[in-house]
């Protein structure tokens, strides 16, 4: 399943963390409810949520009840605790994000990540019986299907 296939049946994105404000807004402006985890308590939850043409942040302080897609943007170390995070809140996808480009370059739309650490990101959620996808950049990958006639 290619990155455009998985924004078909997601209404709501949990967004972990992010290399910039561009990705919550981007999957706010395409339409989805979306919910950031912005910090480590459980009430650091803020929805992200278009109004009158602007994007304006909420706080919620709570989870989505249901999220088809987690977007994590934590290191892959940290990837057992979003899978148990996409598992309580029911969601199908997990997409990461490294914000490194080639050669390890810092890169907030960057996607790159050593081949041994991408296949081991990819045993644990597809162990978990979730569906993971790596690149291309959200943003830029919401902004190209929202776009489509």
């Amino acid at each position: 399943m290619g990155p455009n296939e998985v924004f078909k049946n997601v209404r709501t994105v949990l967004v972990i963390d992010w290399p910039s404000k561009d990705v919550p807004e981007a999957l706010a402006l395409a339409g989805f409810h979306v919910y950031v985890q912005g910090g480590p308590e459980p009430t650091d939850y803020s929805a992200y949520e278009l109004n009158g043409g602007q994007i304006v942040a909420r706080h919620v302080g709570r989870p989505p009840e249901r999220a088809e897609l987690v977007y994590s943007y934590r290191p892959l170390s940290e990837l057992p605790q979003v899978v148990a995070t996409a598992k309580a809140l029911h969601a199908e996808t997990i997409w990461t994000q490294s914000g490194l480009g080639p050669a390890a370059t810092k890169d907030p739309r960057g996607c790159w990540v050593r081949q041994e650490e991408l296949e081991s990101a990819r045993q644990v959620v597809q162990s978990a019986g979730l569906r993971y996808v790596s690149e291309p950049y959200i943003g830029d990958e919401v902004r190209r299907v929202v776009a489509r006639p």
